[in-house]
């Protein structure tokens, strides 16, 4: 179809449609067949009112901006959190799957034949065994105090979310049903002043009384309320990174005694890590020169 008989066939059918005077759903549908017909983005394909909805403004702009920010704010504090319980984990399971892994080299060492042929060896595997199994320990004690100090509590902060999620529901649930009666109501005020008018009239004025009051608790509850939850994020999480620092504090330390002790055990006197590469690759290159690894 090209671009001018759209145009046609859009106005034929906007034309159709109003001269049969066809209510919101016949202009939801028009909206549709507009997006279909592939027109211009410039064209505005906005339905310019809805039926149901009242003119009188119920919610205050300002009101509604505060809600939202407020919202906004708790929905990102939820996702933060989430992923920082997700990442928490992570580093956890990376520092203990780090320390099994050290602690099962030194053993496979130890069951070496390299080492029941040199004592010296021996020696230095075994206090590396040792170094690793100390490690090992002290990380098992890190991880344990994390998960009770920093994972938990993330986790049950972020199970307050679905509950807080649900009352945010629960009041857009309360504001469609005022929008609904507030549009009653002003149908039938716009009527005629008849003895039926005036008797629906006060029904649905009736109705709307107690639908009005149950948002305005909900917004005005939920207002006070998401300050106060999003700003006690500081009070709460406070203890936990404390404890995470101290835990990395105490745990570093340790290993900087573990692995000093180790060094003193290793080393030998009169010998640079230098001097240790170069006596490395002499050894290197006698290994090559033997018959069995020459090349063709």
């Amino acid at each position: 179809m090209c671009h001018h008989t759209r145009l046609i066939f859009f106005f034929f059918f906007f034309f159709e449609i109003r001269s049969c005077y066809i209510a919101q759903s016949s202009l939801e549908l028009l909206a549709q067949a507009v997006l279909h017909l592939g027109l211009p983005k410039c064209w505005d394909y906005r339905i310019p009112f809805k039926i149901g909805q009242p003119k009188k403004q119920i919610v205050p702009k300002t009101v509604e901006r505060d809600f939202e920010r407020e919202y906004g704010k708790l929905q990102q504090l939820e996702e933060q959190t989430r992923r920082l319980q997700k990442d928490m984990k992570k580093s956890t399971d990376a520092d203990l799957a780090m320390s099994k892994s050290a602690v099962k080299i030194s053993l496979d060492l130890l069951s070496n034949p390299l080492c029941e042929q040199d004592q010296d060896l021996l020696n230095m595997v075994t206090a590396l065994d040792m170094a690793m199994k100390r490690m090992d320990a002290f990380n098992q004690e890190k991880v344990n105090q994390i998960q009770k100090t920093v994972i938990e509590p993330l986790k049950k902060f972020g199970s307050v979310f679905p509950s807080l999620n649900m009352a945010v529901k629960r009041r857009e649930q309360a504001l469609q049903d005022y929008r609904r009666l507030q549009a009653k109501v002003e149908k039938y005020e716009e009527k005629e002043k008849t003895g039926p008018v005036l008797a629906k009239l006060h029904q649905a004025r009736e109705e709307l009384r107690p639908v009005r009051e149950d948002f305005e608790t909900k917004n005005r509850q939920l207002l006070e309320e998401m300050p106060r939850f999003y700003g006690s994020r500081l009070d709460y999480f406070q203890p936990s990174f404390e404890s995470l620092i101290r835990a990395q504090v105490v745990y570093y330390s340790e290993m900087h005694k573990i692995f000093g002790d180790l060094s003193h055990q290793l080393d030998q006197p009169g010998h640079s890590d230098e001097q240790r590469e170069r006596e490395n690759e002499a050894k290197l290159s006698e290994l090559r020169a033997l018959s069995i690894v020459a090349d063709d």
